[in-house]
This record gives C-alpha cells, structure tokens and sequence, in this order.
C-alpha cells in the first residue's frame, strides 16, 4: 500500500477544529444566546481555570499578549527613566511595550543552546536605573528561573515574563508564568493555546496587583465612569473565552504530541553535518511552540536560505524566527547598538530555521520532510 503524503505546511490550523468543533459550536451559540458578549461569567469562568492551570492565585485576561505585557508594565510602575533588560531574539512585543510606557529596552544577548537570555550577560547589565527583567520563554523552552529569580531579587528587580510561546512549559515543578511576578500570555492562533483571533492574560499572585491590571485594563476605572488612570480598552470578548475554556482542557495532550514531534526531529535529524539541533535545558519542560534548527556556520544565510528554498520547492513549509534582531532594527537604532555588539542574536538572524510543527503533523508528512532535510543539506555540503 502506497501512502500519499501531501504537502507538510509549516504550521496548520484547520486539523485541530475537528477535534472540538461540537463543543466549541456549542459554546459559542450559547454567548450569543446569552447577549453577554464583554466580559462577564464566561471570561471570570476562563480566567479561573487558567489560573488554576498555571497555578497562580489570579488571572486577568486581556486583549493580546502585547496588551499584557504593557498593562504589567504600567501596573508595576515601569515608567521614564527605568531600563528594562530584554533579549534581541524576539517578536517585538516584548521590547515595543517597554518603549510604549517611556522606559528604555537594556538588549542582552540569548544564548545559542537555548535561544533565551544569557543570565551571566544580564547580571553584568544591571545598572543604576534598571527596574525590571523580560525574559522570554521562547519556542516553548523555558528560562531557568530560578537562577533569573535569584538574580532579581538580590538586586530588587520586577521580572515580568513573556510566556506568549510557552503556554503550559515548566521550570522545575512550577509552569512558567507562575514564577516572577507578572506572568504574560497571548493566546494569537499559532500559540500552543490559540484563540479564534486575538486574546491575552496576566497571571499573578498579588491581588492588589491584579486589581490594578483590571483598572488599567478598563479604561482606567475600577467603578464604571470613575476614572483614576489613563487606561486602556483591552478586554477578552467571551465567545474567545468560551473557546479557549474548551482548548485549555486538550492543551497538555497538544503539548505531550509536540514533544513527540520534537523527538522524532532529534532522532532523525542526529548527526547531520551543517545542522545544529534544538536543546532541552537541564531543569525545565518545554512545549516546543517551534522546532528551530541552526543551519549553517552563521557566517551568512546562504546555506539556510539555500535549505528553505528547496524544501518550498518540494511542498515542505518553514519560518524564520527571526532574520534581524531587534537591537539592528531601525526602529532602535538611536540606542548605539552597531553590528557585532550581541553576536549570538546576529549569528542566529543567519541561522534558524524553524521546522514544522503543529500537533497534528502526522508521522509520515514529518517523515517526508526529515528526508528532504538530509537530501538537500547532504548535497549542498557535498557541492560546497
């Protein structure tokens, strides 16, 4: 028997509905039955569930996850004249909120095995104004925490973390989010728990804290027309609720069949010369948002871009997560971060690769592109 395998995209969000679609149908009708469509039980009943799944007191939810980090900022005092110490080898998201409340992003470079900040780099950034530390979980793998927490408190620093691609990851016994002290999630479609569009949430253990999120959150108030602060309309409508009550309760079988994937990547891709893998930290459980490789000896993106090609041509999808840094965007440029000064983040723009990787890839598409792999970089090296 002959198996048909058809194109591998590098993500797809249509093999997941499926799985849900009666309990999601459901659950949507009945908000748009029930006319309460902005907040109310339906997104309390969301955040206590999240809350209890991250394993922290409270959660507040949000409209993105961009939202969530900017309302933590602005709930935790972040202003004109902090520092905020970030990685370059991220979305935007996580630096763009730092400029929004007029504090200024401190870039700190990643580390290749990990792709997350280098925590002996962040101790040596801290300075006299620095207020708070974003480290980010990112590709689903976890910082060390406790090494970042143990740095933040000897010098008394927030630490606000970015969790938009690592829902469900854990550091030790504790899920991330639960660990600093504002725990920063978005829930975009692509994320391990994907909304029908956008939505966020903070996760906290202060229930001042979370108060104050609510109040910056709803315009500023805390009592409807009674304003205290400059806020924002950042709320998570319901029918986004309802749908991501019904995902929160697949999400760790989702995350176990990632792992899965990321394992058939490790053992099939093993030893081929001009790809360097994707390493689980000692200490933590990732969820592998993404399967990132470094391709190539970061000198240019020749042999990556020359591997992303073919396997486009072959009907075999990939993203590059991410090509320029944010300390060389232009957007920063006044910062005086010039070429070479964070190498690792540079190295890695020429580098990464990201694989697919979604739950429901099946063994025979992950297969097929294992194969074009060592075909194209087999050939490539051979040729060179």
């Amino acid at each position: 028997m002959v198996c048909l395998v058809s194109n591998v995209p590098a993500f797809n969000l249509t093999e997941q509905f499926p799985q849900i679609q009666d309990e999601v149908n459901a659950a949507v009708l009945a908000v748009l039955a029930s006319g309460g469509y902005i907040g109310g039980a339906t997104v309390a009943n969301f955040e206590a569930d999240f809350a209890r799944y991250v394993g922290t007191e409270l959660c507040v939810a949000c409209n993105s996850g961009t939202d969530a980090l900017y309302l933590a900022l602005r709930a935790l005092g972040v202003g004109p004249g902090d520092e905020v110490i970030v990685p370059p080898f991220t979305f935007i998201a996580t630096t763009e909120t730092v400029s929004a409340v007029g504090a200024v992003p401190v870039f700190v470079d990643v580390e290749a095995d990990t792709f997350n900040l280098d925590l002996a780099a962040v101790e040596r950034a801290i300075g006299p104004r620095t207020k708070a530390i974003i480290p980010v979980h990112l590709f689903g793998q976890p910082v060390d925490m406790d090494r970042l927490m143990t740095i933040a408190q000897a010098h008394n620093l927030l630490v606000i973390e970015d969790c938009a691609q690592a829902t469900g990851a854990k550091w030790g016994d504790r899920r991330v989010g639960s660990i600093g002290h504002v725990g920063c999630f978005s829930f975009y479609p692509t994320k391990n728990l994907g909304a029908c569009g956008d939505g966020g949430a903070m996760t906290v253990n202060d229930a001042g804290l979370a108060a104050d999120l609510r109040m910056l959150r709803e315009h500023g108030q805390r009592q409807r027309y009674y304003h205290e602060a400059i806020g924002v309309n950042s709320r998570l409508d319901a029918i986004q609720a309802a749908i991501l009550q019904i995902k929160l309760r697949s999400l760790d079988t989702w995350n176990q069949q990632r792992t899965a994937i990321a394992q058939r990547y490790q053992a099939g891709l093993a030893g081929l010369p001009g790809l360097k893998l994707p390493q689980a930290i000692a200490g933590g459980t990732s969820v592998w948002n993404q399967y990132t490789v470094q391709v190539g000896t970061g000198d240019g993106p020749e042999l990556r871009d020359r591997l992303r090609n073919e396997l486009q041509a072959q009907g075999i999808g990939t993203a590059i997560y991410y090509p320029l840094p944010l300390h060389r965007q232009a957007v920063y440029a006044s910062l005086g971060y010039g070429a070479g000064s964070l190498p690792v983040s540079e190295r890695l723009g020429h580098q990464v690769l990201s694989l697919p990787m979604f739950p429901e890839l099946a063994i025979e598409q992950q297969e097929r592109a294992i194969g074009a792999i060592k075909e194209v970089l087999t050939n490539a090296l051979q040729t060179a």
